[in-house]
């Protein structure tokens, strides 16, 4: 039966890998972005996740497109990188107010609707450096981790109401965000990766796809590496 879908951030990249894998696999799916172009074939909304007006506009815009919304995808993401002792406050809190607030705000907004249908699933997308640390990457790392946390807390929350919170934690992924990156940072990277390879997003898509299905109903409150053994350990 198909379901209603949002994936924020789901113009490019991982959350467009995301939003057509779950398109493929029947569901209604819709999509926010905040800068550049709509996808083609999918129902898009222009939406910042750090207002909460724009929050709730885009949820109506896609309720009375599909309906309510039953499987939400938080993936709208940012990065501001810099070492510490020179990192701005502005850096570290907008990266927070996108990544981290971001999602409390799209949970937030999903969840009632969830907890009357008494089903849901809320999937968080992370990143291994939440878990694993990364130089120059204090503001992204703390909101990647601060996700876990949030996950697991709603997880306990809303299991009663069979309402699933997970958390999929990619590593380095071929992706536009990734491909100004020179030749040798690539060679870098990958070296350090166990498989020796990027990820394609349709790899994290699908693992996305798994969560939101039947065959994850007893998965809550997990976090998902699919990083090539990049964060094992952590």
């Amino acid at each position: 039966m198909s379901r209603s879908v949002l994936v924020t951030g789901g113009n490019r990249g991982i959350g467009l890998a995301i939003a057509r894998e779950l398109a493929a696999a029947g569901d209604a799916v819709a999509v926010t972005y905040r800068s550049g172009e709509p996808p083609a074939g999918l129902f898009a909304v222009k939406c910042d996740v750090t207002s909460t007006e724009d929050v709730d506009a885009a949820f109506a815009k896609v309720e009375a497109e599909q309906g309510p919304v039953q499987v939400v995808v938080a993936n709208a993401g940012v990065t501001k990188d810099t070492l510490l002792a020179i990192m701005s406050e502005d850096a570290f809190t907008s990266v927070l107010d996108t990544n981290l607030t971001g999602a409390f705000r799209v949970a937030k907004r999903s969840v009632k609707g969830m907890m009357r249908a008494r089903t849901g699933r809320i999937i968080l997308v992370s990143s291994v450096v939440g878990l694993s640390g990364s130089a120059g990457q204090a503001n992204y790392a703390a909101s990647k981790a601060g996700m876990v946390g949030f996950a697991r807390s709603l997880a306990r929350e809303l299991a009663s109401r069979n309402i699933t919170v997970n958390v999929v934690a990619p590593g380095f992924v071929d992706t536009d965000m990734t491909a100004v990156l020179s030749d040798d940072q690539h060679k870098a990277i990958e070296g350090v990766i166990p498989l020796g390879r990027k990820a394609r997003p349709e790899e994290i898509a699908k693992t996305v796809r798994f969560l939101a299905g039947d065959d994850a109903a007893y998965i809550t409150g997990a976090v998902i590496p699919v990083d090539g053994g990049l964060g094992m350990g952590h």
